[in-house]
């Protein structure tokens, strides 16, 4: 009989246990129930939990998170205490750097098309979408504007961005403008305004006939060899290079735009954009007369160099 009521109290003691076993955010089932009750996530959404990472904040963890809904997918990154009681989301900041660092060490903007001033101290990344309309109303006033209001303080760099899910006509779209890129930069440019001025005209099965009308009038774009770039797709590798580095920055909607790293999601009046790149303009003048009154580069202790954004 002790046996036995030994036996009923191990056992009672065990399910108390388990009944009583603490929640955790560094446990991958609970921390996912947690976020998808947080974030109002329907069912459908498939959620992954990466393990914990180091993270800058001490006694935390990084804990990224993947969303993903049929073809679509989204990113978020939380903090967790190493407790695990306790979850934070959101960006964390090192004061001692500039607040843009991190995305400004992950855009590469080499062989992008570019237009503006080269050496500008104010550069401005663009991913895009070619059929998307919110895109063509952010191009046009970066187009109209940028040049004529910062002649020699700005340039524009494009990034394809193509949001193959949901418009099925703009990756082939990118991948021609890439085609023309490579004959020619500068009729990358004109090709650009010309597909977002005639977005409401192209669909899936005319594109390419309308691309070869477009080549028709360019004297620098040579249409045979455009027609067998964009039929063997010999570009895709740079759509998707330049689509992986978004991914790699977490954008997930277009336009994004990066103003010497600030990020901007969405159509931004030509009033915000101009009022936002002024201010970079005049937070590196102060920076760089802070510089100025900084001790000589002659001391060998010392090196002094001018502030920017995109220096590393």
């Amino acid at each position: 009989m002790r046996h036995v009521i030994a036996l009923a109290a191990v056992v009672g003691l065990s399910l108390l246990s388990a009944q009583e076993k603490p929640k955790s955010a560094l446990d991958k089932p609970q921390m996912e129930a947690y976020v998808r009750h947080l974030l109002a996530v329907i069912p459908e959404v498939q959620i992954k939990i990466d393990d914990p990472k180091p993270s800058p904040i001490p006694d935390t963890w990084t804990v990224p998170v993947h969303f993903t809904y049929g073809e679509r997918s989204q990113d978020e990154t939380f903090f967790v205490t190493k407790d695990g009681k306790h979850i934070m989301r959101g960006v964390v900041y090192d004061i001692a750097k500039n607040p843009f660092q991190d995305d400004l060490d992950k855009l590469k903007t080499d062989s992008a098309p570019m237009f503006g001033a080269a050496n500008a101290p104010a550069t401005l990344v663009v991913f895009g979408d070619f059929e998307c309309p919110v895109c063509k109303a952010e191009a046009q006033a970066l187009r109209e504007n940028v040049q004529k209001t910062f002649p020699t303080q700005a340039h524009v760099y494009f990034k394809d961005f193509p949001l193959d899910s949901i418009h099925p006509w703009a990756r082939p779209a990118s991948i021609a403008g890439r085609c023309v890129y490579k004959q020619s930069p500068a009729a990358f440019w004109k090709y650009h305004d010309w597909v977002y001025e005639h977005q409401e005209e192209i669909n899936p099965d005319n594109l390419k006939d309308k691309v070869m009308d477009f080549a028709k009038t360019e004297s620098d774009i040579d249409s045979l060899q455009l027609g067998r770039c964009m039929d063997t797709k010999a570009t895709e590798a740079d759509i998707d290079a330049s689509v992986a580095q978004g991914h790699a920055l977490g954008v997930d909607a277009t336009p994004t735009i990066f103003i010497n790293g600030r990020r901007l999601v969405g159509n931004y009046p030509w009033q915000n954009l101009e009022q936002i790149i002024n201010g970079e303009l005049d937070y590196q003048k102060t920076a760089q007369k802070t510089a100025q009154k900084a001790p000589d580069k002659s001391d060998p202790c010392c090196e002094v160099k001018v502030p920017s954004p995109l220096n590393k």
